[in-house]
């Protein structure tokens, strides 16, 4: 998917250059430089990512779209054989839709925004997707077009523009267009100033006491889903497109189960994925009974959302039961193996409005402990490791995202704290990755928020291995899928040591360095409780779920393995504490949810960073103490 597009962005040459386009595209088609700059920023925040497009097809800073080739590729959960419910207790029966293929069907004009700016313009669709300077004038000609329509003066007030903004989201609802809208609107009353990916300083004066005009999104025309039923915060666009309860042959059903959540369990995981297609087709996908589920879905283009299944309810989409049980599950329309493919603004604000206000309704801490990318998930058992999940990936903007959601990280402790929380910076930070079109084929740079984790303090030492990954105990590789050597923007690991502008954590079962110069750090000192061995243990196992004793099981109910994965916690070693987790088990294997039971233990686990993806080991196997002793 996209992967020709251009790794260089012409017409920039000095670093005022975007500055000037704006100024130069509003007085052109005299649209305020104010609105102009707020729209950009809220579209992808000024950044021209190399000229390559965003998960839509969005070309430039003003995300001019050009989809016809985006929407090319396999969707998430497509895997034949693969189980996003992650309970073996259950097996599919029928033949699901992850194996048969889906179309999305023609492409809708939010998408195909390009050629009508060439058509506005008379710029060629190379230069709108190429040359900032083009792609500026193409957005401020669609602005300007889109006033005209709707029956309004050029004003010089960017309050007077609140409907041409709305319209430019390409939402095919009033809701969606007026979330856009008050979005950029609040962009213009806080002003922002930012360096951009190419090295442009721009600045865009806050005016505070502006007051939109927000009446005008009712020229548009455009109908209002109803947003009965959906559980989503007032400040963004959300409607209700249910996932089907369904039965299916026999004694399958789909695709999702019923609960009472937090009375029957309490969540405590909010879950990122990305969709691995289209907008289009992933609702396609959620409403077919035999594929299946997740809670939300977040769309590109202007942050709309859909709710599929309540948050009562249990979603299939971790690929691990314990995990789905206690998560809420959310979807975001992108692409995690283009490393160009770059996710929107408006996607990030309204996803991180809907994370805060879930982790507020169900008492989820606002942690990496408990917000997790699907690759931060951990396999059932060593037979299902290599078979998880690897979305958001490394270009998944944690630091931004949390900061959105009022949580930024920040040092939490001094150098002899003993913990550290990853934080490169983000633009900054790019690091070679492979795989993104072709195995071995070295993807487009790009920033990126996960660090390299190597076997020695230096770059030319091996990458640490994981042997749940690789069995045989070959070597992690650089390939964009391959979490075996890499932490994540967050994440928080007990140290190991220092050497010189090398930092080692403890990841795996063994020390993993990754360099942190103090010039350009790529970590923050931060202090917590970490879990070591009990004393006198040489090692403990590490789970993947924390399942109930088999004691616990009453009669009906089939004994579930506590089976240990395939690594160790060895003694004089130390791992981040998350939580303190009950070990239990929803048995769900009847379409009648009467029959469903909650088995609860008297083992208690903890959840600890063990590596890229978190784990589980039992209380009653640790210690737990202060980072810094």
């Amino acid at each position: 998917m996209l992967a020709a597009a251009p790794t260089a962005t012409a017409g920039q040459p000095g670093s005022g250059a975007l500055q000037r386009a704006f100024a130069d595209a509003s007085a052109k088609y005299r649209v305020p430089q104010s609105v102009l700059l707020a729209v950009s920023y809220l579209e992808s925040r000024w950044d021209s990512h190399g000229g390559a497009p965003s998960v839509t097809g969005g070309y430039g800073p003003m995300h001019l779209t050009d989809a016809a080739t985006a929407l090319a590729g396999a969707p998430h959960h497509s895997e034949a054989g693969e189980d996003a419910r992650g309970d073996a207790a259950r097996p599919r029966a029928a033949a699901r839709a992850a194996e048969r293929p889906i179309t999305a069907g023609p492409l809708p004009a939010r998408l195909r925004t390009l050629e009508r700016a060439a058509a506005l313009t008379g710029l060629s669709g190379k230069a709108l997707r190429q040359e900032t300077s083009a792609n500026v004038l193409g957005g401020a000609a669609l602005l300007a077009a889109a006033q005209k329509r709707l029956g309004l003066p050029p004003s010089g007030s960017p309050a007077d523009w609140y409907g041409a903004v709305a319209s430019y989201s390409g939402a095919s609802d009033a809701a969606t267009a007026a979330t856009f809208a008050n979005d950029v609107m609040d962009v213009i009353r806080t002003g922002e100033r930012r360096t951009t990916d190419a090295g442009q300083h721009v600045t865009l004066a806050a005016t505070p006491r502006l007051a939109a005009r927000t009446e005008q999104v009712r020229r548009l025309g455009l109908a209002t889903p109803p947003a009965a039923g959906v559980e989503c915060p007032p400040t963004v666009a959300c409607e209700s497109i249910p996932a089907p309860y369904q039965k299916l042959e026999g004694e399958d059903y789909g695709n999702h189960d019923r609960a009472n959540r937090p009375t029957s369990q309490k969540p405590d995981f909010i879950i990122v994925h990305d969709t691995e297609g289209s907008w289009e087709t992933s609702i396609k996908l959620v409403k077919d009974p035999t594929y299946v589920s997740w809670n939300y879905t977040v769309r590109s283009s202007d942050g709309h959302i859909a709710q599929h299944v309540p948050t009562k309810d249990v979603a299939w989409h971790a690929g691990n039961w314990y995990v789905n049980a206690k998560s809420v599950g959310i979807e975001h329309e992108g692409f995690l193996a283009q490393p160009d493919a770059w996710y929107t603004e408006a996607m990030y604000r309204t996803s991180a409005r809907l994370v805060k206000y879930l982790a507020h309704k169900l008492k989820i801490p606002l942690d990496r402990q408990h917000i997790l990318g699907h690759d931060n998930v951990p396999g059932t058992t060593t037979a299902t490791i290599r078979g998880m999940h690897t979305d958001p990936g490394p270009y998944w903007d944690w630091a931004h995202y949390f900061a959105l959601m009022g949580r930024p990280f920040q040092p939490t402790g001094g150098p002899f704290a003993g913990m550290v929380t990853i934080a490169p910076l983000y633009h900054d930070h790019q690091i070679d990755y492979t795989g993104c079109v072709k195995p071995g084929q070295a993807c487009v740079r790009h920033g990126s928020g996960a660090v390299r984790l190597h076997t020695g303090p230096g770059p030319d030492a091996p990458l640490v291995k994981d042997i749940g990954l690789r069995p045989d105990g070959g070597a992690s590789t650089t390939d964009v899928n391959d979490t075996g050597a890499r932490a994540s923007t967050g994440q928080q690991f007990a140290v190991a040591g220092h050497r010189g502008d090398w930092t080692a954590i403890w990841y795996l079962g063994q020390k993993a360095w990754f360099h942190n110069p103090w010039d350009g750090p790529t970590a923050m000192d931060a202090y917590g409780k970490v879990v070591t061995p009990k004393r006198g243990r040489t090692d403990i196992p590490v789970y993947g779920r924390a399942y109930p004793e088999k004691e616990a099981y009453p009669a009906g109910v089939p004994v579930q393995a506590v089976s240990p994965l395939p690594y160790k916690l060895l003694a004089g070693q130390a791992y981040a504490l998350g939580q303190r987790s009950p070990s239990e088990y929803l048995w769900a294997s009847t379409f009648d949810e009467k029959g469903h039971r909650v088995v609860r233990g008297k083992d208690t686990y903890y959840e600890i960073q063990f590596g890229h993806r978190v784990a589980f080991v039992k209380a009653s196997d640790v210690d737990v103490r202060p980072s810094n002793r």
